[in-house]
């Protein structure tokens, strides 16, 4: 199947699925809930921000930005969207995801098959390590690190060696889900954009199904957009310590901070 027909099926079910148990693709599929969401809080967001990686640090945003020559790792206060700390990548990197671990904050580069190690406080370039094929999004369980590759899979590293440690195939109803991009570790399970599409998925870091979708259409309104430049929904970030959830997009102009709710059983799919 390919990536343009799987994301096209994958963009039909969100418009149609609305967390009723539907047919299902393949025996034994899992069938994920669908949820709405609620806006509590909008925060400033630079416009000039490709957002690449979004977490929250001790009360503050990490970001990671991308485009050749404009990438930077920065430390951005929440309420304001003030940028508090920023180092420019090199510019013959696309900066990616990113994700502190431990005293370090590590950032992946697209085409590089390179990634960033960074003294997590004084951003201060320590050393880099490899991996194969393409670097999208990061995050990590407390354990290992966990990368997504624009594929349909999942890669596990080694926090300490950043060696590769493992795979997981991800799967939305059986079939494969490809362009997992950003990620997110929350409350045991992995969420993460789906490139060009209004959803951020659930993902078991077991069995690697998509197990809920968010459905985050009509976030940004038509009229903050500027037509050929407002890019597409990236980035979600969890406040542990205050169980809030932020979602953003490159080069928008907005932070939102939401709630989730399951949407009401209507037809299925």
């Amino acid at each position: 199947m390919s990536a343009r027909r799987l994301i096209s099926g994958f963009a039909v079910a969100l418009m149609i699925a609305t967390g009723a148990a539907c047919a299902q693709e393949k025996a034994g599929a899992i069938e994920p809930v669908f949820y709405d969401y609620e806006i509590v809080a909008q925060y400033p967001h630079d416009e000039g921000a490709f957002t690449q990686g979004l977490s929250v640090v001790d009360g503050v945003f990490i970001e990671t930005t991308g485009q050749y020559g404009e990438s930077r790792l920065r430390r951005v206060e929440i309420e304001t969207g003030e940028v508090l700390q920023e180092v420019a990548l090199p510019n013959n990197v696309f900066g990616e995801g990113s994700t502190r671990s431990g005293d370090a904050i590590i950032v992946l580069t697209w085409r590089n098959g390179a990634g960033l190690v960074f003294d997590a406080e004084t951003f201060t370039p320590r050393s880099t390590f490899d991996y194969e094929g393409e670097g999208w999004g990061l995050t990590h369980d407390g354990e290992r690190l966990i990368m997504s590759d624009g594929g349909a899979s999942l890669r596990f590293f080694d926090p300490d060696t950043l060696e590769e440690t493992g795979r997981l195939a991800v799967t939305f109803r059986g079939q494969p889900l490809e362009k997992i991009n950003e990620l997110e570790w929350i409350d045991g399970a992995i969420f993460a954009n789906v490139w060009q599409s209004n959803a951020i998925v659930r993902i078991d870091p077991e069995t690697g199904a998509v197990t809920g979708v968010i459905d985050l259409r009509g976030l940004l309104p038509d009229d903050e957009r500027r037509p050929g430049r407002t890019d597409v929904l990236n980035g979600v970030a969890w406040d542990a310590e205050r169980d809030r959830l932020f979602v953003t997009g490159k080069y928008w102009p907005k932070v939102f901070e939401i709630e989730l709710k399951p949407k009401a059983s209507a037809a299925s799919d």
